[in-house]
């Protein structure tokens, strides 16, 4: 039974009998069926099997049809019918005939619904007066009695507005398609009604209407229509490069055979899918698909069009044999690709696109068939070529007399005759392959073959006298030179030898292409095929027509600063490994030509596979935006090239040189007589090159190599002289810039930005060492860092006045990470590294993000304070395991930290929060990444800078600074007064900052192994102003803003740094004085290696005593002045001081009783320790227990309220039961009023109460037993009608409203005991026992989400009160599991079933709520730093007194959110649940950023890029 017949049965019902008899399965075709299944299983394509096709054919019985809704059929009924017997399904809308809705529907709604998915075509009803047809030519849609698609289908642009009606994605359509046209019967006529005329009425074919009774068709007597839907080979060919077709067209036309002998009065379509299930292949969302095929690549845009038109071709062969058109009754007509495209723009699943039905083009509505309609079939194509191709000779006249090599052989690349090369090879892409090379005019097919053997610069088939190619007309100098390609083959295969090509390779293929070709050399030497060493090797490089048809995809992944970074790094490869080379640098062709070949009509070009090949450059008009910037990207690929060459980089060894070969560079494009560009010099594509371009290509190449560097010639043209140029008799050598006098234009050194490197010794060690002890500059290949905006280069290149430059981040420039230009320009540490190794990778180039692809390896985000490392460095260690082109284990690796100007900047607004400690806390953090999980690493830890002497400069009087801005970006450093007890705190807090991190270093933590060290670089522990000759500070060594650095103080950082890095521990100098004059040091023979504190003999200052064990968790409190409290009773909740608080409350659950905080042991784990609560538990005193209202206390001795002890016995207002959810809320609030009124230790009326609501975990855990129930419309109503309690009953009340925390993180607390491994998983199943990826836990996480953000804007409904107020505090919604030393869940934070918190997460919740409470609403933290430190806890400052609300928070009203409408939810609390805490931006910079987003919204709302760049200033 066709599979088909599943989406319109019964499920339940019938899903027994189909699995049954389901007759379609992976490895089984039928031709009587459609392609039905998900495109990742196209390759079940249906083909007939003859013993299958042959029982239908035996068995014609009556056929039959439905009309209904196959939900709504009869199943037994169904069963019994559809046995034996070949059954058709109605058709669905989208192939309907077209008919004026607005006859069929009801109300107005079908007329705008439908039209877009019927069948615009004005067709004949009348079919009484039409006569049936008696030949398949002449046949008519209301002759055939199953209804398909009329015609075929194609791509349509079109708004989203109807898309979900029927489409939402094209593989949901074409899946649609397959399942619902399967052979569909019609009673008569065109539709699906008797022959008595008419249309399907609306309501049955949208299933409404009964099933129609079925009418008998004659299998004898009556038209018959068969769609075949075929594609080439399975996804997993796109990646493995195989071609399935020769074996797809066996069984093509064994099926076809068997159905043209066997069934009379039939229509065949064929229509061809391959292109389809490349684009499925390629989508991002199939990458698994991809991996299963072990393809990591998704399939370039050459191996899919390849694929699709050599099959298109082959069907077409098939049928133009008319072995099909033998009698009147039957034909088959081949339906070509569908015109998918723009496939890279858009994925499976997001297809902005539309299909539209056509109508038939000639005048009487007959079937398309390959008599009646035009068709050009290839072999008339090829003939039509044939005519017109003149006789070309790919010979060439070979004259030269002069063939002998050097009599010794040279030691100088410069001293190089044709004869003294052993070894040639090639890397590139299809044109060095050879795709097309050998093919004949039109025959798409013979596109995939790689004609390796006609390659114009690595080919050796035949001879000159046949075939013109570089080896060729080498082999007419020395006949033994090895490496040359033959025949055909991969690059994998034996014929390939040397040459390396790969079809579809950018610039970002050619370091593994050279790292290939290295190896194989190698074991070319190992058989003595070759000598490695001593044999001279000529090498041609030819690359870029790919990445420049891509462009448009990505422009910055493709900028030519890109496109040379890669070709160099291949390049400085092959200078460092292979001896003895010559490498032709061939610079990428002027590829806009391209167009005149696509455009123009005669050439006979087809235009459709090369859009496939080349969109970016095809698909767009010229004078277009994307065309522009290709004809930029072309110019500049060329220049950059060029001056990447003429830096002299590579003429730096007499065995090693690279030249620019340029002879394509301004090529013009080949005409006939008539002017029409001339297709005979391309391959059938008119993208690759042909035979005859191949041969004009090697003369070219050759030519140039003995042309003079800078009088190369840059046009080759197409005339027909076939003869070799001759290398001059005393001139014999290929062409060098040293043999050809050339000096390249050189830009002097630059005198303040540039550097000289005097070191002679630049080699590395002769063994890679095994010890960080013992490693030299040279052994370096991988640079990184991690920091703020000095790292990430803000304003580095700005112009002196372009104050608004600065948020641009000149990466490329950055003093610790930047790599632009030379050492001789641009003074960086890569630049300094890169003389001692050019193999060095990591550094970023240009200007970007931290996510460019400009950046690589420099994580620093500005902004960024020291707790950010930890996140950076985790970002890191995770890029560098996935970057290919470094290798992780065994590379040796330098990372340059600097952080902590910006805790600086902030320290006055919290002093715990950027105390010393927690600043050095957050960066043994970062360092324990580092140190457990990367490999051969050399940490710079740079020590923060003194930044006092930036005051002096910024509020200088006779200096320029933008004072304001500099103000708000450090306002702790500018905006307080000399001489006062502020500026004191502020040095005294830069000093320990210092101190605190000498001595953590000093400690010896990360010196336990032999392959990582970290080594403090104090360069800025004692920074001079530099000054002018007036004694002026001179702010030219500062960035427009004043307080980021400019290019000339980094350079001078860099030498500062390059020169810490070689001095022994405790001699490093420490005072960075930027007008000093500071040559770069060189590593001596005595010390040549980087110095460590082991090879510095340096030892560690005898460390600090152990500190005693936590003896509890308590905290310590130290604020100024703990008398906050209003100096009478405030009447507005707005005003209400800590101290004012008489009264506290808590409401919730088992964490609210403090369930398990204490318990050692399952056996105690009940118990309720109410006295240790975070938010209402009162025992002892803040030193020994962290709670809110110990926190309270300080500043009211007198609070009442909390509870003590464990159990309800001295519970006082802490009303919390476990187990509880948000439905028991309005009785404990209830309970909780009760009991205040009752009580007589407070006055109810005039008292100030703090009420903690903290409720939901229960309900997310049993949310998945019980949607309804626990559902978010609930949720709400439940805390509403609880808040509704307390604002109509209480006065003078604050209610903390702490939204849920995010349960995932408890997933992974785990622990081999009883409690975690059975307890937990029952106290939460709907949160822990999901699987990883699962729906569940999709769905499980989105209400844990949703329960955030709604519950953070209930506060906007209770404002109207001014004794009153609620504020949701998010601390929980970002918080993440803390880690112990070892990266895994700190378990001393649970109690004993993994779940509930201990006595240590109490005291850490108690702190996290008590800083939320007084930081402004949208800036408060959302997440919780778990880190041990006794002085966490924020204090109020003399400025902001009072705890937060809405209102004194400065926040507009808003719209309080409906369930259903997400939109209506206050942008406030969206910033509360998603971004507390985090501040964009000083003003300046936060006002260009937000006008550069809200640009970016209103192009495309639906993007939302994650915000990964934060921080209080730069």
């Amino acid at each position: 039974m066709p599979d088909a017949l599943r989406g319109t049965m019964n499920r339940r019902a019938c899903g027994s009998f189909l699995s049954q008899h389901r007759m379609l399965s992976v490895n089984t075709r039928y031709a009587y069926a459609l392609v039905n299944k998900p495109l990742g299983l196209l390759h079940a394509t249906i083909f007939a099997q003859n013993s299958g096709v042959k029982s239908l054919i035996n068995n014609p019985h009556s056929f039959y049809r439905m009309t209904g809704s196959g939900d709504h059929e009869n199943c037994e009924e169904l069963i019994q019918k559809v046995k034996w017997q070949l059954w058709y399904m109605r058709v669905p809308e989208v192939f309907l005939p077209y008919r004026n809705p607005a006859g069929n529907a009801e109300n107005g709604k079908e007329a705008t619904r439908t039209p877009r998915y019927l069948l615009p075509c004005n067709i004949n009803t009348d079919t009484e007066s039409v006569p049936e047809a008696t030949s398949v030519h002449s046949l008519r849609p209301s002759d055939i009695r199953v209804i398909s698609t009329l015609r075929r289908l194609k791509i349509k642009s079109d708004t989203e507005d109807h898309i979900a009606d029927y489409a939402a994605s094209l593989e949901e359509t074409l899946l649609r398609a397959s399942q619902f046209t399967e052979l569909l019967w019609s009673g008569s006529g065109s539709g699906m009604t008797p022959r008595s005329g008419g249309f399907v009425k609306a309501e049955e074919r949208n299933g409404r209407g009964k099933p129609r009774s079925l009418s008998t068709v004659s299998f004898t007597n009556d038209w018959k229509m068969i769609l075949i839907f075929v594609a080439a080979e399975d996804p997993c060919g796109f990646c493995l490069q195989d071609d399935h077709t020769e074996k797809a067209i066996r069984e093509v036309a064994a099926s076809l055979d068997y159905l043209h002998q066997q069934l009379p009065k039939t229509f065949i379509s064929l229509v061809d899918l391959t292109s389809i299930s490349g684009l499925y292949l390629s989508s991002p969302d199939h990458a698994e698909i991809r991996k299963s095929c072990e393809c990591f690549k998704k399939p370039s845009d050459y191996s899919k069009a390849m694929l699709r038109f050599s099959f298109q071709s082959a069907l077409e062969k098939l049928i133009s044999s008319e072995r099909y058109d033998t009698r009147e009754d039957f034909t088959v007509a081949l339906h070509p690709v569908l015109d998918v495209h723009d496939s890279e723009k858009r994925n499976a699943h997001d297809y902005g696109e539309g299909y539209e039905v056509q109508c038939a083009e000639q005048d009487s509505i007959f079937f398309n068939t390959h008599q009646n309609s035009p068709y050009l079939w290839l072999k008339d194509m090829v003939q039509r070529e044939e005519s017109r191709t003149q006789p070309w000779r790919y010979s060439s006249n070979f004259t030269c007399t002069n063939l002998s090599a050097s009599d010794t052989i040279p030691t100088s690349v410069h001293s190089l005759r044709p004869a003294d090369f052993k070894v040639i090879a090639a890397l590139g892409d299809s044109l060095t392959a050879g795709n097309g090379a050998g093919a004949a005019p039109n025959d798409v097919f013979s596109l995939l073959i790689q004609y390796r053997g006609l390659s114009w610069s690595i080919g050796g088939d035949g001879d000159l006298d046949s075939t013109t190619t570089l080896p060729n007309i080498f082999r007419q100098f020395n006949p033994d030179i090895q490496g040359y390609s033959i025949n055909n083959g991969s690059q994998s295969s034996d014929n390939a030898r040397l040459n390396l090509a790969v079809p579809g390779s950018k610039a970002d293929d050619m370091l593994q292409q050279a790292q290939l070709l290295v190896t194989r050399m190698k074991e070319m030497n190992l058989t003595k095929t070759i000598n490695y060493a001593e044999d001279w090797k000529l090498l041609t490089i030819f690359i870029g027509g790919n990445d420049l048809c891509d462009i448009c995809k990505d422009p910055d992944y493709y900028s030519p600063e890109q496109f040379v970074y890669r070709i160099k790094q291949a390049l400085d490869y092959l200078q460092q490994e292979v001896p003895r080379m010559f490498v032709n640098l061939v610079t990428i062709l002027d590829i806009l030509p391209l167009k005149e070949f696509h455009d123009n009509k005669e050439t006979g070009c087809k235009q459709l596979l090369m859009r496939a090949l080349c969109g970016c450059v095809l698909r767009y008009p010229e004078g277009s935006n994307e065309i522009s910037t290709i004809k930029l990207f072309n110019k500049q690929y060329q220049e950059k090239t060029r001056q990447l060459v003429e830096s002299g980089i590579y003429d730096i060894k007499e065995d090693f040189t690279v030249v620019i070969q340029p002879f394509l560079e301004r090529i013009q494009i080949p005409r006939d007589e008539n002017g029409v560009p001339d297709s005979s010099f391309m391959a059938p594509d008119c993208f690759h090159f042909g035979a005859k371009a191949h041969a004009l290509g090697a003369r070219g190449l050759w030519k140039n190599m003995f042309e003079p560097v800078g009088n190369k010639t840059d046009n080759q043209g197409f005339d027909e002289d076939n003869s070799i140029f001759c290398p001059p008799e005393n001139d014999p050598y290929v062409k060098t810039a040293n043999n050809s006098n050339r000096v390249y234009p050189t830009i002097p050194p630059d005198p303040v930005y540039g550097s000289k490197l005097e070191c002679t010794d630049r080699s590395p060690s002769p063994v890679k060492p095994t010890s960080v002890h013992k490693l030299r500059p040279a052994d370096i290949s991988v640079v990184a860092a991690l920091g703020d905006s000095l790292t990430a280069g803000n304003g580095i290149g700005s112009g002196s006045n372009n104050v608004l430059d600065v948020i641009k981040q000149y990466r490329g420039l950055s003093w610790s990470i930047g790599g632009d230009s030379t050492l001789d320009q641009v003074t960086t540490l890569p630049n300094i590294l890169l003389q001692f190794n050019p193999l060095l990778t990591g550094y970023s180039i240009q200007a970007g993000n931290s996510t460019s692809q400009n950046a690589f390896f420099n994580k620093a985000v500005p902004g960024a304070k020291a707790v950010d490392m930890p996140t950076q460095a985790q970002a890191l260690v995770n890029q560098m395991k996935q970057d290919k082109t470094i290798n992780f284990e065994d590379d040796w690796k330098v990372i340059t930290i600097f952080i902590g100007a910006n805790d600086l900047c902030a320290s006055c607004t919290d002093s715990n929060v950027f105390s010393p400690a927690t600043y050095t806390n957050n960066i043994r953090r970062a360092l324990d990444i580092l140190h457990n999980q990367v490999p051969r690493a050399f940490v710079n830890l740079v020590e923060v800078m003194d930044i006092i002497p930036l005051r002096e400069v910024v509020l200088d009087d006779r200096v320029r600074c933008p004072t304001i801005l500099t103000s708000m970006m450090c306002s702790c450093l500018l905006d307080v007064q000399a001489d006062t007890q502020e500026l004191e705190d502020m040095k005294r807090t830069n000093n320990a900052y210092q101190q605190s991190l000498q001595q953590f270093i000093d400690s010896g933590r990360y010196d336990t192994n032999e392959n990582f060290t970290v080594v403090l670089q104090p360069l800025f522990r004692h920074p001079k102003i530099p000054q002018l000759s007036n004694g002026v500070p001179d702010i030219t060594y500062l960035a427009p803003d004043c307080f980021h650095m400019s290019q000339k103080a980094h350079s001078q950082l860099a030498r500062m740094l390059w020169n810490n890095m070689l001095e022994p521990l405790g001699q490093k100098t420490d005072v960075l004085d930027f007008t000093q004059s500071t040559p770069l040091r060189c590593p001596t023979t005595t010390h040549p290696y980087l110095r460590t504190y082991q090879n510095s003999d340096y030892v560690y200052p005898i460390p600090s005593p152990t500190p005693k064990p936590v003896e509890n968790w308590g905290s310590d409190m130290n604020c100024r002045d703990f008398t906050h409290m209003s100096d009478s009773i405030p009447k507005s909740v707005h005003q209400l001081r800590p101290g004012d608080i008489k009264v506290v409350a808590a409401l919730g659950d088992s964490l609210t009783a403090a369930f398990g905080a204490k318990s050692t042991s399952l056996i105690n784990l009940p118990t309720e320790w109410r006295g240790i609560s975070w938010s209402i538990g009162g025992d002892g005193t803040l030193e020994t227990y962290t709670t809110l209202p110990n926190i309270l206390k300080k500043f009211n001795p007198d609070l009442k309220g909390f509870s003590t002890g464990t159990g309800k016995t001295n519970q006082m207002f802490n009303v919390a039961v476990s187990g509880a959810k948000a439905e028991n809320m309005l009785s404990q609030a209830n309970a909780l009023l009760k009991a205040m009124k009752e009580s007589t230790v407070i006055n109810f009326e005039e008292d100030w109460k703090l009420i903690t609501l903290f409720i939901g975990g229960n309900d997310l855990c049993q949310y998945c037993r019980n949607r309804e129930r626990y559902s978010l419309t609930n949720h709400i109503k439940h805390l509403e009608s609880t808040l509704d309690v307390f604002y109509k009953e209480v006065p003078r009340v604050f209610v903390n409203l702490v939204q849920i925390m995010e349960v995932e993180g408890l997933r992974g607390v785990n622990a081999d005991t009883f409690g975690c491994r059975i307890i937990k998983p029952n106290a939460c199943p709907c949160f822990i026992n999901p699987r990883d990826g699962s729906p569940e836990l999709i769905e499980i996480k989105k209400f844990n989400k949703d329960l955030q953000v709604h519950v953070a804007a209930l506060p906007e409904k209770y404002k109207d009160r001014e004794d009153f107020a609620a504020v949701a505090q998010p601390f929980f919604t970002s918080t993440v599991v803390p880690l112990d030393g070892d990266g895994q869940p700190d378990l001393s934070f649970f109690a004993e079933d993994c779940f509930h918190f201990s006595e240590r997460g109490h005291a850490e919740m108690a702190i996290a709520l008590w800083n939320n409470m007084i930081e402004p609403v949208t800036k408060k933290l959302s997440y919780n730093n778990f880190t041990h430190s006794r002085s966490k806890l924020k204090c109020p400052s003399n400025d902001q007194p009072h705890l937060f609300t809405l209102k004194n928070s400065g926040l507009q009203q808003v719209e309080v959110p409906s369930e259903d409408d997400s939109n209506q939810v206050p942008m406030w609390s969206v910033i509360v649940a998603s971004f507390g805490g985090v501040i964009l931006g000083c003003a300046i910079v936060g006002i260009v950023m937000s006008i550069k987003t809200n640009i970016s919204r209103k192009r495309k709302s639906s993007d939302r890029k994650r915000i990964n760049e934060r921080g209080s200033s730069f």
